[in-house]
């Protein structure tokens, strides 16, 4: 047994069993082990920003990491975007980056470069191998830190050399590394701190989004009248009808400063407090209200839904929560096209349990709107911002659930980032219905330039968030990788063109022209 083989091994003995590729020259010692690694299902993508995208979305729904498999600092480096995204979810992910052998760095090779000055930004665990003996524990330590709480990014840096001498064999998995709980002193505190305020809000993140950790929180707010809030950008959350209902925090910075004015207490559960996206002339970057207290509940390390469950013991709150949303069934849109109808079809079609993939950016205001009473389903967002996670994120949930609907919801500007993941859902036969709202624009960069302040801007400056010329043909794109694409230009269209695409199993493809 290789070094390669003995990974292998070692990653599959302690639950990792699906590997994104975008392999190299100094991979090809790990590429050929799959074939001696039944348990490990490899798939390949066309780019490394879908693999590492993929990898986002497998390790949220998943909830344990899948690996990638990168070729050297270029490698890499392609994937970082999407890294940080992950990086910004708590995305539990196991990099694989294979190096030079050991002996050949001293020649300063051309694709000789820092990958562990390269990994380290959205990394939170990087290491080296150095000895084919060594391999399989190293491996069994970077899931293990993938696993730590509330989730990160583990590098393993495998030069090739480690990847092709002999190995002992594979190593045991590690203890995992759970969510601390949180001290009944901490908890009691809370309570108090609480006490004798009117304007309460909690802001949740991470496990505790999930149905369990929002009852608890909805039965606070039915005993204190808090209100209930994620962040704008919540890495997975439950929603929809049957389960407690909580208010996403705006993306521009005045906009928060109203949404939280007036609030007395805020209570941060694995959050922390809201800030503006970005810095604006004139505009806040600090975004709290003066004079608000803020109370930390559970840290993201630590488990909020433990921390949840027991405050609402602490301040004898009822059993049942407040705010669950109500189903209520939209009706089928007709007429004009626009982000809206689009919005009303898919909750009107949306089935029980479905995922969406959200990257819509401006596009996507409606299907926010028309699917909070929609049937429950889970929602994945673009946690950190780099545009270009959308259809690898869904691609990545659909390999960890392959028995749901995944819907991605895509502008086309951030879709042309990540296109690739098409062909690899097509090769996978992956469930997913991609969504993309076509107008032809950097829409959010439009607003932004008037946001800073940027003035008599002309059409040169213009001409660089538009994307019309020349047309992007999405239903070719899609074809060209193997996917079903079809063009709707009306209400009508598309919700005929939605409901069958729910119906079937398999890529598809719709392109909204708005």
């Amino acid at each position: 047994m290789n070094g390669a083989e003995s990974l292998l091994h070692t990653l599959t003995a302690c639950g990792v069993d699906v590997c994104f590729t975008n392999p190299g020259t100094s991979e090809m010692h790990f590429v050929a082990a799959l074939d001696r690694a039944p348990r490990m299902r490899a798939i390949l993508t066309l780019f490394e920003g879908v693999a590492t995208g993929a990898a986002d979305g497998y390790g949220r729904m998943a909830e344990k990491p899948a690996a990638t498999l990168l070729h050297l600092g270029p490698g890499l480096a392609n994937g970082l975007a999407n890294l940080h995204n992950a990086r910004r979810a708590g995305t539990p992910l196991v990099n694989v980056v294979g190096d030079h052998a050991t002996y050949h760095a001293q020649y300063d090779a051309p694709l000789a470069s820092d990958i562990a000055g390269f990994a380290r930004p959205v990394s939170g665990w990087v290491h080296s191998c150095t000895s084919a003996r060594n391999v399989a524990s190293d491996g069994a330590r970077a899931v293990q830190a993938a696993r730590a709480a509330p989730g990160q990014i583990a590098t393993l840096i495998l030069p090739a050399n480690t990847a092709w001498d002999e190995a002992e064999g594979a190593a045991a998995p590690l203890p995992h590394l759970t969510a601390a709980p949180v001290s009944s002193a901490a908890i009691d505190a809370i309570a108090k701190g609480l006490s004798g305020k009117s304007k309460i809000a909690i802001l949740i993140r991470g496990a505790a989004l999930q149905p369990r950790g929002l009852t608890a929180a909805g039965r606070i707010a039915a005993k204190t009248g808090a209100r209930l809030m994620c962040d704008t950008f919540a890495p997975r959350l439950a929603r929809g009808a049957g389960r407690v209902a909580v208010e996403r925090i705006p993306y521009f910075a005045e906009q928060i400063v109203e949404f939280l004015k007036d609030l007395e207490a805020l209570v941060l559960v694995g959050s922390k407090p809201p800030v503006s996206f970005f810095a604006y002339p004139g505009k806040p970057s600090w975004c709290m209200p003066e004079g608000c207290r803020i109370h930390t509940l559970a840290h993201p390390h630590e488990d909020g839904i433990q921390a949840l469950e027991a405050l609402a013991e602490a301040l004898g709150v009822p059993k049942q929560p407040m705010g669950i949303a109500d189903y209520k069934k939209q009706a089928v849109p007709s007429g004009k096209l626009d982000s809206f109808s689009v919005g009303q079809a898919i909750a009107h079609y949306l089935p029980e349990n479905a995922i969406l993939a959200d990257e819509a950016a401006t596009s996507g205001v409606g299907t926010a709107v028309f699917t909070a009473t929609a049937p429950a389903h889970d929602h994945l967002t673009l946690t950190g911002g780099s545009i270009g996670q959308g259809v690898p994120l869904g691609t990545g949930a659909a390999v960890a659930c392959p028995e749901r609907k995944v819907i991605c919801l895509q502008g086309d500007g951030g879709g042309m980032y990540t296109l690739q993941a098409l062909w690899t859902q097509a090769r996978e036969k992956l469930d997913v219905t991609t969504v993309i709202f076509a107008n032809r624009a950097y829409a959010i960069l439009n607003i932004e330039l008037m946001r800073v302040g940027a003035e008599n801007a002309g059409p040169k400056a213009l001409s660089m968030f538009d994307l019309r010329n020349p047309e992007l043909r999405w239903t070719d794109l899609a074809r060209g990788m193997g996917v079903e694409g079809e063009r709707v230009e009306t209400a009508d269209d598309f919700a005929r063109a939605f409901g069958d695409a729910m119906k079937q199993r398999g890529p598809r493809l719709i392109e909204v022209v708005l």
